[in-house]
Order: C-alpha cells, then structure tokens, then sequence
C-alpha cells in the first residue's frame, strides 16, 4: 500500500499498531471461532468418555453444571394424596376464566386419579435417584474439565454471537487504512497530484452521502418506538464514514502532492474509486426518491452473511501468506525442465491455478497472491508482454466454479433450489470446458514452434524438483489429517476457510526457518518477501488489511448499487416469461454479463437471487443450469470494461510501468497482437459461456444430440 511513512514505536509504525495488529487479532478471533465449534465437539466428545457413565446411565451433559435437587416429595402418602384432591370442589378453584368455555368440571374418576398420582411419584423418584447418581459423579476431576469446556464454549460463543461486530470493526479499520494508503479500486491507480485529488473529492462526497444516510436510519429506527438490536453497529458505521470524510476533507484543504507532477483531469477522472462511484450513484438516487435510509439499509445486508465476508477476509489473508512462501516457485521449478511453450506451460499453470483459486475464495484473491509469479514465469519461458497479462488477467477466472469457492457457497446458501454438491458437480465440467478452450485458442494463436524437451532429460530433472517440495506436501497432509481424525472434521466447501490460513501459516514457517538467510531463493520478482517469520506474517497482515478494506469497501457499495437496481424496478420492463427458453436464456446471459461488468461477484449474487433467479425458473430453465451460467457470465463480465476487475488487479499486482511498456512494444503490431491481453481471454471465456449457456437447450430440444446429456446440466425443471 501506499501509506505514508511515521514514526516507529517499539520497531512498529503508529498505523501498524492502530491497524495491522488489530486486524491480526480480528483473524485470529475468527480462525478461533471457526476452529471453535470443531475443537468444542470433540471436547464434548472427550467429557463423554471420560466422565460418561452408561451403567448408571449418566451422560457428560448431566455433568457440565451444578445439578439441582428437584423440589417434588418423593414420600408421598398416595392415600393420603388421592383423598386430598378428591376432596377438592370440582367448581372454579381460581384457574383462568377460559376454563368455564367448557362448562361445569365433573368429578375426576377415582381409579385415573390414582394412577395420575403414581405416575407423578415415579417420575418424582427417578428424578431424585438420577440427581443422587450426578451429585456421585461430581468429582473434582470433572469439576476441573467441565470448567475448562465450558470456559471455552463462552469464549467461543461470545464470537458467534458477535460475528457481525467483528466483520464491521475489521471492514472499517481496513477501509480507513486503505483509504489513507489511496489503495481503493480504480479505473486505473492514483499517479499525479490531480488523481489524488480527485479521488479525495470523490471520496467527500461518498462519504458525506453514506454518513447522512447511516444518521437518518439510526433516527427512523429510534422514532420507531421499537429498541433498537445492536445499536453498537449503528454507530460503528457513523463513526467510519465520519473518519472517511475528515481524512479526505482534510486531503482537498491540503492536497497531496506526487512527485510525478499535476497530470491531466481526463486521466484523473479514471482514478475515482469504484466504491466512491457507486456510493455516489446510489445515494443521489436514494436522495431523489427521497429515500434518506437507503444507501444504509443496503449496506447492512453485509452483517446479515458475516461468516461468508469473514471467510472471505481469511481467504485474502491465505492468499498474502502464500505471496510470503516459496511454494509456487517451488511449483514452477518442477516445470522449467520440460522447457515447454509459453502456450503449454500458461495451461498448466492455470490449471493450477484453478484449484488455489478455488481454495482462496474468489478470483480477484487469487490474481493479488500469484499473479505476479505467474507473469514472470510466462515471460520466462518466451512469452510475449501482452500473453503473459492475459494468462495473469485468466489466472483466477476458471477456478470459480470447482470445490469449495466460496461464491458457490454462498449461492447455495441464498437459493434453496440448489445445493454445494449439485454447483460442484457441473461445476467441474465447466471446469473442464474453459480450460480445454484456453488450451486450444492459445495453441491456435501460437506464433512459436512447441519444442517440449525429451522425457529422458525431463523426467530426473523434474523429480529432483520434486523432492523439495514434498515437506511441503507433508505439511498439508499432516494438517488435513489432524484436523479430520482429530477434529473430526474434513476439509472441505465448509471448512476450507478456517483450515486454509493454518496450513499456510505453518507452511510459512516452514519455509522461512528451512531457508533462513538464502538470498538468492528470493529473485528479483518476489523482493516484496520478507526474512523470518514475524516480518512475514506482519507483511501478509498488511498487504491483507489494504485488499480487504479495497475488495468489501466494493461489495459492500455493489450491494447499494443491487439496490438501486431492484428499487428503480428496471427489472419491471422486462417479462417474466418468454415465449421460449431461448430467448428467456439469451436475455439472462446479457443481464448477467452487464451485471459482472459493474458489480462485484458477492454483490451480484445477491442481486441475482431476489430478482433475475425467479425469471428463470418460471421460464423452465434448470437452476443449476441457470446458475453454471450465471458464475461463467460473471468470470466474461470481470474481463470486460468499463471495470474489468480481473485486469485491473492484474495492472495493480504487475505494476502500471510494465503494462505501459507491454503497450508500447507492439503498438506497430496487428489488431489481435495489440489487444491480445483483452482479446485471448474474452474468446475463451465468451464460446465457454455460449456452449454452457445454449448447450443443454440444445441437447433438450434436438434428440439427436441426447449422447451429450451426460456433459451437460439440465436444460428444464
């Protein structure tokens, strides 16, 4: 980030105290209360065997707290008992007023009373005999263990209970952080003085909007006569946007100043962060509809799926300590021996990708942690500039739909018509589909002869490269074993998030302490990693707080915008049903590549679910189909202007110089060779979005093509 340089206090600048430490605490915290609920069951699991007691019928449960000695008489007279109430008036004896709806009582039958009775004494004497065998099996043993559970379930609990404070306070420290390290998303990144100061304008002007809103929802909750729930997170929100706007008014009173000169305001204008846009856009909009509460109530869906956003912080923090390790070049080193072509080797490495893209949670994640060792590896192996941006740009955009990317999840968990298993499932076939047609576009597009080495030569050298990676391998393998037979808990959709940082973590220390003080494992590429273990994570922690307060400060506004959208009714405009689903589908597919054009995925879904989904579904189109397209429309709507995520994060990551220069270089050159960075990944991303899109309707309608069925979604419900 591009924070301004302070004062060190106890080796550590005053914004790292103020920001990376908490947010260090704040991922930690959630990795706790991830981890919470595995390590409670089996703590639960261990009470069981080693305090049960299944003679005595006696259960853990029983044993967690104090037992308290029922207050029933287990040596009542029955006779005494039974004559007692059937002594009794039968009339009213002060019971509700609604017992006389069933008129005069007739007297109990003297037989049932009695049997009533001795039920109520049994059931009086086991409950003393049961309290009798607890006060037994209170020993101090398993006074001491149940204090240590049930101290832990509180711990955990309180982080449960509070995960929507916890994601707020970690948006808003980093969105501050990130805002005074001017690393919000862009057109393109802050460069001259006007940039910056357009951008701190814009940002007054957001920010003023969002805090108006964020007070006049706080007064329509309080003039609602109903207490407010969570008042705390009113104030957080008020209290971020109120250090938003002093640190950017502040910034348009005393501009920066670059030492790259004043720039131009035409190039200013593409520097206005993208959240600051649409804060904008929806807040004037709020504001004429006279809609004062709008931009907050939109932005408040985010503490309504805290664990998907919390999740989504871990996996960037994954993502920043794999940058820290030698693991993908470790990867690459397995690869160079094979001398393969640059079109070859870019397949196999996004194939690679797909997977950490999918384990780090979204494709802009995984494009911000390997992009820059993926497009020096391309340009080592011969690639040009500009093939080396589109394999970067294409490097987090095929993985989206395989086990377990959280997009998916989060799909699954707002649309009851689909399931994890289902998505992943055809997921994978979709899989397979973008990346075979990358493969085959670039072999189509090569201007180079492959010359892939003998597997005589390949083969040793490749396995000697090997061997220092399988430690690494043993770390994960280690991990995911302790965590499925000691936790029991697998790793999967669910759990990637919180088991990902620890096997990176200790991956990291892995891999500093074993090439401690051997400068020449880090090339030039890599200078942004640091020496031992401390250094590291507390760079990985810093680089995380500036992606996490730039990436949500984006969903969070993309929420607005899906507002702005569902209010205005543009959806009205449109049928519900179409005379065919062909064209029910084609409109879907441009709604959905516009939406990913704008929108941030998290956001889109959102969107999509309450507005677009229902129009789908009444036109017979499957939902897991449905949903395949819209996760491969989203992937060709992140490629393509005006915002082009997945482009920009690649500019950010490989450094604006080096796409000036990649420009620059074939500017003389043909059409595709100029745009070939824009040109390669929309080919394949636009036939794989055709053929998921329209195949199954065609294999639906032409019985000809029925042997596909198995390669293909349903087309209908």
């Amino acid at each position: 980030m591009n924070t301004p340089a302070s004062r060190k206090i106890l080796g550590r600048t005053i914004l790292e105290w103020f920001s990376s430490l908490p947010v260090f605490a704040l991922l930690l915290l959630t990795l706790i209360i991830g981890t919470g609920e595995m390590v409670h069951g089996q703590l639960l699991k261990l009470g069981e065997s080693m305090f049960g007691d299944s003679h005595a019928q006696v259960q853990y449960f029983m044993l967690r707290a104090e037992p308290v000695k029922p207050d029933c008489d287990v040596n009542v007279n029955i006779d005494a008992e039974l004559a007692k109430q059937s002594a009794a008036p039968s009339g009213k004896t002060g019971g509700d007023d609604i017992d006389d709806l069933f008129g005069d009582q007739k007297a109990a039958d003297p037989a049932v009373l009695r049997k009533s009775i001795e039920q109520a004494l049994a059931i009086c004497k086991a409950k003393h005999e049961l309290y009798a065998k607890v006060v037994q099996h209170q020993t101090p043993q398993v006074r001491a263990y149940r204090t240590l559970e049930t101290s832990f379930f509180g711990l955990f609990q309180i982080g449960t209970d509070n995960r929507p404070l916890i994601l707020l306070l970690m948006v808003a420290i980093a969105a501050v952080t990130t805002t005074l390290g001017f690393h919000h998303i862009g057109i393109r990144p802050g460069h001259y003085s006007k940039d910056y100061l357009l951008q701190s304008v814009s940002q007054v002007i957001s920010s003023a909007l969002l805090l108006f809103s964020c007070v006049r929802y706080y007064q329509i909750l309080q003039g609602s006569g109903v207490p407010i729930e969570h008042p705390l997170i009113h104030y957080i929100w008020m209290a971020l946007f109120t250090t938003l706007l002093l640190i950017n008014l502040k910034r348009v009173i005393m501009p920066v100043k670059s030492q790259f000169g004043e720039g131009e305001w035409s190039g200013a204008f593409l520097s206005i962060p993208l959240y600051a846009q649409m804060a904008t856009i929806a807040g004037v909009y709020f504001l004429i509809k006279g809609h004062h509460a709008g931009l907050a109530i939109y932005i408040n869906q985010l503490m309504e799926l805290p664990s998907i956003f919390m999740n989504l912080g871990l996996f960037i923090w994954s993502g920043m300590l794999l940058k820290q390790s030698r693991i993908v070049d470790l990867f690459m080193d397995t690869l160079r021996p094979w001398n393969l072509s640059p079109q070859l080797l870019t397949y196999i490495i996004l194939l690679a990708a797909a997977v950490a893209t999918a384990y780090t949670g979204a494709s802009g994640v995984f494009v911000i942690a390997a992009g820059g060792i993926i497009y020096h590896e391309v340009r080592a192996s011969g690639g040009s500039r500009q093939f080396a941006l589109a394999a970067t740009a294409m490097s987090g955009s095929l993985g989206v739909v395989l086990r377990p990317c959280l997009l998916v999840v989060m799909i699954a968990a707002l649309n009851k018509q689909v399931t994890t298993s289902g998505l992943y499932h055809w997921g994978f076939y979709v899989f397979l589909l973008t990346s075979t047609l990358f493969f085959l576009t670039s072999q189509m597009l090569r201007t180079q002869r492959a010359n892939i080495e003998s597997p005589m030569k390949a083969l040793p050298a490749m396995i000697r490269q090997i061997v220092p990676l399988l430690p690494y391998f043993l770390v994960v393998a280690v991990v995911v074993w302790l965590y499925e037979y000691a936790l029991d808990t697998k790793l999967n959709e669910i759990t990637a998030p919180t088991i990902m940082p620890v096997i990176l973590l200790i991956i990291l220390v892995y891999d500093k302490f074993t090439n401690k003080g051997k400068a020449e494992l880090t090339p030039d590429y890599a200078s942004h990693r640091q020496e031992g273990v401390e250094k590291s994570i507390r760079y990985a922690t810093n680089e995380t707080i500036g992606h996490i307060g730039a990436l949500l400060s984006l969903m969070t506004l993309s929420l607005a915008m899906g507002g702005v959208i569902e209010r205005s009714e543009v959806m009205g405009f449109f049928p519900k049903v179409f005379e065919n689903h062909w064209t029910a589908m084609a409109f879907l597919v441009v709604t959905k590549v516009l939406l990913g054009m704008i929108m941030d995925p998290f956001g889109a879904v959102v969107l999509v679910s309450g507005t677009l989904a229902p129009i789908a579904y009444a036109n017979n189109i499957d939902p897991l189909h449905f949903w395949m397209m819209v996760l491969v429309a989203f992937e060709l709507g992140y490629l393509l202007p005006p915002v082009a995520i997945n482009q920009l994060l690649t500019r950010q990551v490989i450094g604006e110089e080096e796409v000036t220069v990649a420009d620059a270089e074939v500017k003389h050159l043909g059409f595709y060779r100029r745009y070939e960075r824009w040109i390669l990944p929309l080919v394949v991303m636009t036939i794989g979005l055709v053929i998921v899109a329209f195949g199954p309707l065609a294999i639906h309608d032409y019985p000809q093509l029925a042997f596909m069925k198995e390669w293909f979604p349903p087309a209908g419900q």
